[in-house]
């Protein structure tokens, strides 16, 4: 029997994301494109993580017939559950496997290894002796060749991609059920949903800096393809989608997408997608997208407006519409053939504000855009921070709400038009992107927070992931979800609602709600506005309470004794 390992070191794309909570399309299709042509082949799925925890699955892995590993990062990132894999890992893990054949694929293979903000990606010069096949090409289709070609490493073009999107259909289906064996499921792992491959301004050459316009122009997946591979996820246990892998889900099977750098939107392209995801998953947790292009919501307000509400119809709330808007500067827009102006940009932002800040069923507004900055590109200056600066000052004081802002520094690709300058800009400019980065966070982002989630709202169904001191981290499932700091040590892998009591730059403090008064932990206590050490002393001393009067009683200020009652719940 054929025996495969597939090792997922995670991944991170402009229009892709695969690091837990979420996994990719990329273990579920090459899982798919093995099955579709060997029924019974035997495929294992380990996470970098569970190797990095438990070096005895190496044992296992040594004894299969192919190893397939999926790497690279070609966006920087920060992460709380999990970290992708370096290459000086990779080559640890590979130079000890000496039966399997050793096959890499993702970003890595094509681009090199993003290390970090601000540098060139790595080249996998330095690590190809250490693997049979480097994967190029679309890993779904070269290993589909491999196993057809009964494993003949000759045989194949490690270069090939799809020939269309169609082709991909049953991999997407048959792959679904490799999900199961992800060390988040079932109830905490988000499925990333591909719609198309390919960017519309591929056809001027795209940003300076971006892989996507190498896929060329969009390849759409029938509508039908996604929604059967949604349909097989959802059979096999999973309950959250994210409509992510492409550059903007408001081009889904736009006219003239192979023809216009800013194709007009298809509403009803987009109502048949989300009202058959829904249809056939109709118990899911969530349904969320990530990219679009502030571009198209500006040039098609009306397009987009329909759109916009046929994702809310269908959707979960607190999902985010990324804006790859990278800088507002006239200067770098023009040099790094950007997307949009700051005018568009606002307009894409409103129509957004106006559509979608209404406050969901989980406590967050319902659609809403995040904004995606990239610095160290070619024209940027002191001034370019600058207006940066009051293009965010403006929508804070025009009261208009943003998801989120990210602020980040190029990795530098292979074949784009920023690898030849490299990091000479963001060398130049450093002290100027830290110096902003503090200003942003103090001036814009903690205001910004205290708009979007107002002191003591409720935010639902919250899942506990990592513990740092006597603090428990936790986050809703979805989009860019906000980290929330609750003060004691709670039980990990856990939902739970939260009552938010305080802000941070880019996070915000919560306590369980209803909170148990007589169970309740010291740190947890003080953190409720009024309590504070002493007053939460006595309440320790004092429990447990058989009912509200008794706390009354045993507190010294009826004021902060009333606001304190709208955290609690008294159960002896």
């Amino acid at each position: 029997m054929l025996k495969i390992s597939i090792i997922d070191g995670y991944i991170d794309e402009p229009t892709c994301l695969g690091i837990p909570p979420y996994i990719s399309p990329y273990p579920r299709y090459i899982a798919g494109s093995i099955l579709d042509f060997n029924d019974k082949a035997n495929i294992s799925y380990f996470t970098i993580d569970q190797i990095r925890n438990n070096i005895k699955n190496l044992d296992f892995i040594s004894r299969t017939n192919i190893v397939i590993t999926i790497a690279g990062t070609s966006v920087p990132g920060r992460y709380l559950s999990g970290y992708p894999a370096s290459p000086n890992e990779l080559v640890s893990i590979m130079k000890n496997l000496k039966k399997p054949i050793k096959i890499l694929c993702g970003p890595a293979a094509k681009h090199g290894f993003g290390m970090t903000g601000g540098k060139k990606t790595k080249d996998t010069d330095f690590i190809k002796d250490f693997f049979d096949l480097i994967i190029k090409g679309d890993e779904e289709i070269v290993i589909s060749q491999l196993i057809n070609s009964n494993i003949n490493l000759e045989a194949i073009d490690p270069n090939e991609c799809r020939k269309n999107a169609s082709i991909i259909r049953n991999y997407a289906i048959k792959g679904a059920n490799i999900v199961k064996k992800h060390p988040n499921f079932p109830d905490y792992i988000i499925t990333e949903i591909e719609t198309y491959k390919g960017c519309p301004r591929s056809i001027v050459g795209g940003c300076s800096f971006c892989s996507e316009p190498f896929k060329g122009p969009p390849n759409f997946r029938p509508s039908k393809d996604v929604i059967d591979e949604i349909k097989a996820l959802y059979e096999n246990g999973i309950r959250h989608f994210r409509i992510g892998n492409q550059p903007c889900i408001f081009s889904y099977m736009s006219k003239d997408a192979d023809k216009e750098e800013f194709p007009k939107p298809n509403p009803e392209a987009l109502e048949k997608l989300f009202k058959g995801i829904r249809k056939v998953a109709p118990d899911l947790k969530t349904l969320h997208i990530d990219n679009a292009n502030p571009g198209i919501l500006s040039r098609y307000p009306n397009e987009c407006k329909k759109i916009a509400k046929t994702i809310i119809k269908y959707h979960t709330p607190g999902d985010v519409a990324a804006f790859g808007v990278e800088s507002v500067d006239p200067l770098v827009i023009e040099k790094n053939n950007l997307k949009a102006s700051s005018e568009e940009v606002l307009s894409a932002i409103k129509l957004l504000n106006e559509v979608g800040s209404k406050r969901g069923i989980n406590g967050m507004p319902e659609l809403l855009p995040g904004i995606n900055f990239v610095f160290g590109l070619e024209g940027e200056t002191k001034k370019t921070y600058e207006e940066n600066y009051f293009f965010l000052k403006k929508i804070l004081d025009e009261n208009l709400l943003i998801r989120r802002i990210n602020l980040r520094q190029i990795i530098t690709i292979p074949g784009t038009k920023m690898y030849n300058i490299g990091s000479k800009i963001i060398s130049k400019n450093k002290h100027l992107f830290k110096k902003f980065k503090r200003k942003i966070k103090e001036e814009i982002e903690k205001p910004m927070l205290k708009k979007l989630i107002p002191f003591e709202t409720v935010l639902k169904e919250v899942y506990t992931e990592k513990h740092n001191g006597k603090l428990t981290y936790a986050r809703q499932v979805g989009s860019y979800p906000i980290l929330i700091g609750i003060p004691g040590v709670l039980d990990l892998k856990k939902f739970l609602d939260v009552k938010i009591v305080d802000y941070g730059y880019r996070s915000i403090t919560g306590v369980p709600f209803p909170l148990d008064i007589n169970i309740a932990q010291m740190e947890t206590l003080i953190s409720i506005p009024g309590i504070g050490q002493k007053r939460a002393l006595r309440i320790f001393a004092n429990r447990p309470f058989k009912n509200k009067e008794q706390l009354i009683d045993c507190l010294d200020d009826i004021d902060v004794t009333k606001k304190f009652l709208n955290f609690v719940n008294i159960n002896q």
